[in-house]
């Protein structure tokens, strides 16, 4: 079986949430499946947006993100740009 990787680049905040969702929804179909906020900030998760997160996880899924205070507000991953296309290209 071929797996088949999605990457969400998420630039406005208020597509952060469904795109979390989205890369969820692709992980349960056993897809490797990543969202990066890109230049974007969103406020700190409720508590049902962080079990989205952890089940993105445990399903080997990430959010990314090139924005400290998204990394600290929220736990996510920090990946640069530079970072992020070399993602794409594995």
């Amino acid at each position: 079986m071929e797996y088949k990787k999605v990457l969400f680049i998420i630039r406005n905040k208020d597509y952060a949430l469904d795109g979390m969702r989205s890369g969820l929804g692709l992980a349960v179909e056993n897809m490797y499946s990543y969202a990066h906020l890109l230049d974007t900030e969103i406020d700190k998760l409720d508590d049902e947006n962080i079990d989205r997160l952890e089940m993105l996880r445990d399903m080997e899924g990430e959010v990314y993100t090139n924005v400290q205070a998204n990394v600290d507000a929220n736990g996510f991953e920090s990946m640069s740009v530079e970072e992020l296309g070399e993602k794409c290209a594995t």
